[in-house]
């Protein structure tokens, strides 16, 4: 299936760039003011501290994700697929529930962490001197589902710009707010400016929230129970699959821990947050953009196919280049945006970039299982992914040390994407379009290639040639850019420069 604007898809590549710029635009500040967070960190705390920092955040991960029982992501689909049946009262109800199941949840998922603090500080950091802060840690739970309830349907609505502005103000806030913390307090600052940040978040997106008209109904008890039973039914999905996946990071976390100590789990934090800096924003807006408009279209298998092709056709386009960027320069990067500390985690922020290139074709693929809501099969991918996840590690990481953790996440996705391939085959009959093909064997070997000197050849020759892959793959990704966008979507005084369509 050839996918070109010529074919008349053109509007729908205009759509994808439109919300990845919108995502992507916020996206940009959050990646500054994350520069500038995790700048004041590294220096203010040290490899040490900014291992405390990640393990806290996986403890809060895992406590939303398991107290949140996964209805963000169904209040999202449900939502999204009353909108697209233009079903008023179905929205209004859906989001009711939300609303007030999410704060039962907030409540229930506090009181929970709270009252485990001491056995999760013990079994986490092998003592009971962080209990009060796993404590704290609690609030933030709560901050955190109620605004996931909100944001849930603001995204299900896809009001996309305000998506982007809750995603600003909540980097503006976290990066103001947390340094001045650590910075007087030290590691005692850390679970405080948490605490503080998720409760920007919650005021931010209830401000948006409260702006979508929803028809006031009254509900019956039956009604209630009906529109509960069906988020959580899928919601139990989700909440099982991000618990998956926020548990074994929290798992390799542990193993990086227990193997090579706290500042070992701080370079690996370090390595994480480089490698996901620029292809985050393209998954961000995948899932934020991409998944309802998916959703909306789940029965056409057809239409499915193209929006998948197309979507992991701007993706590439979008992210091979600054992957390969982040391979070229790691030890820059690396000593820029943390410390000369950090500089023994580069080999393992190249490992996570070439397991980031294959994540960013696997996503696309994964997203039909979620609209065609394939509940099982995607229940069981997740399980198979955290498992082969986590026994990577665990062998990796105890043979190689820290730097394992980073071959276990390529290994990851060197298998998910041959099984998720497979799957959505099955589901859909999909193919690859030429297009990606085409792109797949440019970018995938241009990483490898990349990566490759850095072992074999001298620095300054890597260095050089990784330049050069990077300036090349840039024009081609830019002038391939430029000819799937429709001309009418420039100023007619750059229409003639524009390069023509194939």
């Amino acid at each position: 299936m050839a996918l070109t604007a010529a074919s008349g898809s053109g509007q729908s590549y205009t759509q994808i760039l439109k919300s990845t710029a919108l995502i992507g635009g916020s996206s940009v500040v959050n990646i500054l003011f994350a520069i500038i967070r995790n700048k004041a960190m590294a220096v203010l705390l040290g490899p040490g501290g900014v291992g405390l920092m990640g393990l806290y955040n996986s403890i809060a991960d895992l406590a939303q994700n398991l107290a949140g029982l996964g209805i963000q992501a169904s209040g999202v689909r449900q939502i999204a697929e009353s909108v697209g049946s233009g079903e008023a009262d179905r929205i209004a109800r859906t989001a009711i529930v939300l609303r007030r199941i999410s704060i039962v949840l907030g409540l229930a998922g506090a009181a929970l962490l709270a009252a485990l603090s001491l056995p999760i500080a013990e079994f986490t950091f092998g003592d009971s001197q962080h209990t009060a802060g796993v404590l704290l840690l609690s609030v933030a739970i709560f901050f955190r589902l109620v605004s996931a309830g909100q944001i849930a349907l603001i995204q299900g609505m896809r009001q996309i710009a305000n998506l982007a502005r809750i995603n600003m103000f909540a980097a503006l806030c976290s990066t103001v707010i947390s340094i001045p913390m650590v910075y007087f307090f030290g590691e005692q600052g850390i679970v405080p400016s948490l605490v503080a940040t998720a409760g920007i978040t919650i005021l931010t997106s209830w401000w948006y929230a409260r702006k979508i008209h929803i028809n006031v109904q009254t509900m019956s008890l039956p009604q209630m129970s009906q529109e509960t039973a069906a988020l959580l039914k899928l919601g139990f999905v989700f909440m099982v699959s991000g618990f998956l996946t926020v548990g074994a990071a929290y798992a390799i976390r542990i193993i990086v821990l227990r193997e090579d100590g706290v500042a070992a789990a701080g370079l690996y934090q370090a390595a994480w947050a480089l490698g996901g800096l620029y292809a985050g924003f393209i998954l961000q807006a995948m899932g934020t953009d991409f998944y309802p408009r998916l959703t909306a279209v789940a029965g056409d298998h057809a239409e499915c196919n193209r929006l998948v092709n197309e979507q992991a056709q701007i993706s590439m386009l979008l992210a091979g280049p600054g992957v390969v960027a982040t391979l070229t320069l790691a030890p820059l990067v690396m000593r820029l945006l943390y410390s000369p500390e950090f500089y023994p985690a580069v080999d393992l922020l190249r490992w996570i970039c070439l397991g980031m290139m294959l994540r960013l074709v696997a996503w696309p693929m994964g997203f039909i299982v979620l609209a065609k809501g394939a509940q099982k099969i995607y229940f069981w991918t997740e399980v198979a992914a955290a498992i082969v996840h986590v026994g990577l590690a665990w062998l990796l990481v105890t043979k190689l040390g820290f730097i394992g953790a980073g071959m276990a996440f390529f290994g990851l996705y060197v298998w998910h994407n041959i099984l998720i391939y497979l799957i959505v085959r099955r589901l859909t009959d999909f193919r690859w379009s030429r297009e990606n093909i085409k792109l797949s064997l440019i970018f995938l070997p241009a990483s490898a290639v990349v990566f490759g000197a850095f072992q074999l050849l001298p620095l300054w020759q890597a260095t050089a040639l990784g330049g050069v892959i990077v300036l090349v793959s840039g024009v081609y990704s830019l002038r391939m850019l430029l000819r799937l966008m429709p001309p009418d979507s420039f100023p007619a005084a750059l229409r003639p420069w524009l390069p023509k369509s194939a």
